[in-house]
């Protein structure tokens, strides 16, 4: 009986590998183990089940840990949008409604949706190397590193104007939910999206200040199931995490190009929405393919013209050679799975 259940477990994988076929990713990522340090989890997800998975490296799999940097960014937008889908914050609320300590400072007139969108116009120094992220100044909590900002960065455009991409906008997010619910950040992260996403293998732990911008670690499969469930217009297994306004919201594009002051070498060309890069647009306008890339080497993708979720997972530094494989393999993908956009 096992072994005839174990055969029809593995026909029913081949038949569904078998509709695609992705030879041609196998074969790049061969290629490229050692620009990969060699270690690699590649997962492609569509019409609800996974239709590819491969991973490179001795004990490295889609349940293996490790930082994700700025694809933290994706998560922290989804839980600040889920207090905005129950009327408990709303995207144009001032941020010092709920921290009077920025109108002290010429910063009160910063809104949620300019947290979101890094359009707080607040001075900042880019993040350009894992040195400096993993060094970040310690603080004990997130709201001293808050106070801190507030008080000794100076406002170098109104907010809304100009997009820098920094550690600031989320984090601010971050705190008026921690003074909104008077818990941690790790635990409303936990109770609205980690846990009911069985994300079991995510935390926003640190020893030092939690960092809701780039401070997750996560693995490969459990931030897939976070993509499906965005792919999905915001339900998981029947439940709903996010309303379909709070996802078309987060994909819609807050920036043009004129306002772009600092972005990645790895985002550049890219608009941004919340949390989010936009990739590629359709005729209208209206955003198609998504991504929030990591310094440490995670690129998620959510193509809806195509209607699949992927992410390459690996280690180390997402330089621009990293880019180019990352968007090639997107590229070979795309082969395979034709568009539905005009």
């Amino acid at each position: 009986m096992k072994v005839s259940l174990t055969l029809v477990f593995l026909l029913f994988f081949q038949s569904v590998f078998a509709q695609y076929d992705f030879s041609a990713i196998d074969k790049r990522l061969e290629a490229e183990k050692k620009q990969l340090e060699g270690h690699i989890v590649a997962l492609i997800y569509k019409d609800g089940k996974l239709i590819y998975q491969k991973a490179i490296g001795t004990d490295f799999n889609a349940k293996s840990q490790a930082p994700i940097a700025s694809a933290s960014q994706w998560l922290t937008a989804a839980l600040v949008m889920t207090f905005v889908d129950q009327g408990k914050l709303s995207l144009d609320d001032k941020v010092s409604r709920y921290i009077p300590v920025l109108t002290k400072y010429s910063k009160g007139y910063i809104t949620i949706r300019d947290c979101l969108a890094h359009l707080t116009g607040i001075e900042s120094e880019p993040i350009r190397s894992l040195k400096e992220q993993l060094n970040r100044k310690k603080y004990t909590n997130l709201e001293e590193e808050i106070t801190d900002i507030v008080s000794t960065r100076e406002i170098v455009s109104n907010p809304g104007l100009q997009f820098r991409y920094d550690n600031i906008g989320l984090n601010l997010a971050a705190r008026v939910l921690e003074v909104i619910t008077k818990r941690g950040f790790e635990q409303i992260m936990a109770e609205r999206i980690t846990r009911p996403l069985q994300m079991r293998n995510t935390s926003f732990s640190n020893f030092n200040a939690v960092n809701p911008s780039g401070g997750a670690q996560s693995s490969a499969g459990d931030y897939m199931t976070f993509l499906t469930m965005i792919l999905n217009k915001g339900i998981y297994n029947g439940k709903r995490i996010l309303s379909e306004k709070a996802i078309e919201q987060m994909e819609t594009a807050a920036t043009t190009s004129d306002m772009i002051k600092y972005s990645p070498k790895a985002t550049q060309g890219f608009q941004y929405g919340f949390g989010q890069w936009i990739m590629s647009t359709d005729e209208t306008g209206k955003g198609t393919v998504f991504t929030s890339p990591g310094l440490f080497g995670t690129w998620p993708m959510i193509d809806r013209c195509r209607n699949y979720a992927c992410i390459f997972f690996t280690e180390g530094k997402l330089n621009e050679e990293r880019r180019e494989l990352f968007l090639h393999l997107k590229e070979l993908i795309d082969d395979v799975i034709p568009s539905t956009c005009k």
